[in-house]
């Protein structure tokens, strides 16, 4: 089993580089109250102790998030902002006046709107946008594109949500937030799990060995083929290319 202290130690030291790298001063994320932005905000505060931001960003959100993001932030002693971005929301949407009600469009404004809202602070501090996405949602590209994808980093993108976990409970994260159900809070009592058809356990254990099911398997696949396109720069059309 991989040491899960070495795995946070070499995440802080590649965070140091880049942003060395980038001529940036540090990291801001957003902080939704879920496990994946409370280990994002674990390491950064110790790559950054005095230069690492999260944004508290409800839009029409369950209070519970916001109550457990502070959670987060009091643990770690983390410097936070909040933008309720609940009334953006609303004016994007009556402005629109579609006459068609897509529900996963309505909830993918929500991350893009954040998304806006992080680079905002990040070119007003001179620091790159950090996002909490790991391995096993990169794969099935359960993000939204231009959303929670729209970051300068991919910090936990090489990890799985078991490793996750792992680093979670070494971060010492607060119990009620590592036990509590994986949401990407996209509308009410929406669950991870429940959306993807199968448990985080069965996704890595096949990303790990390459086994499971037949159906497990045949989802999994279907999913990272549909995706593809999420995980590539748009496609270009080259006419007389020099370089």
């Amino acid at each position: 089993m991989e040491n899960t202290e070495k795995m946070v130690n070499d995440l802080v030291q590649w965070l140091k580089e880049k942003i060395k790298e980038a001529g940036a001063k540090g990291l801001v994320f957003g902080l939704s109250g879920g496990i994946d932005s409370a280990v994002m905000a674990g390491i950064s505060k110790l790559a950054f102790p005095e230069n690492s931001l999260g944004l508290i960003m409800p839009c029409h959100s369950k209070s519970e998030d916001e109550e457990h993001a502070l959670l987060i932030a009091n643990n770690l002693d983390l410097k936070i902002d909040k933008i309720d971005l609940s009334c953006t929301f609303d004016i994007i949407k009556d402005s629109a006046g579609l006459d068609t009600y897509n529900k996963l469009a309505m909830a993918n404004m929500k991350p893009r709107l954040r998304m806006t809202t992080l680079y905002y602070y990040a070119q007003s501090y001179n620091y790159l946008v950090a996002g909490p996405t790991n391995k096993s949602e990169f794969i099935l590209g359960y993000f939204t594109k231009h959303g929670d994808s729209g970051v300068d980093l991919l910090p936990l993108a090489n990890f799985t949500k078991t490793k996750i976990w792992d680093m979670a409970r070494y971060l010492k994260i607060p119990k009620i937030i590592i036990d509590k159900d994986p949401s990407a809070g996209l509308w009410k009592e929406q669950t991870d799990e429940e959306e993807m058809g199968f448990s985080y356990g069965l996704l890595d254990h096949y990303i790990e060995t390459g086994q499971g099911t037949q159906e497990v398997i045949s989802k999994i696949e279907r999913m990272y083929e549909t995706s593809r396109h999420k995980r590539k720069y748009p496609i270009m059309y080259k006419h007389n290319e020099i370089l």
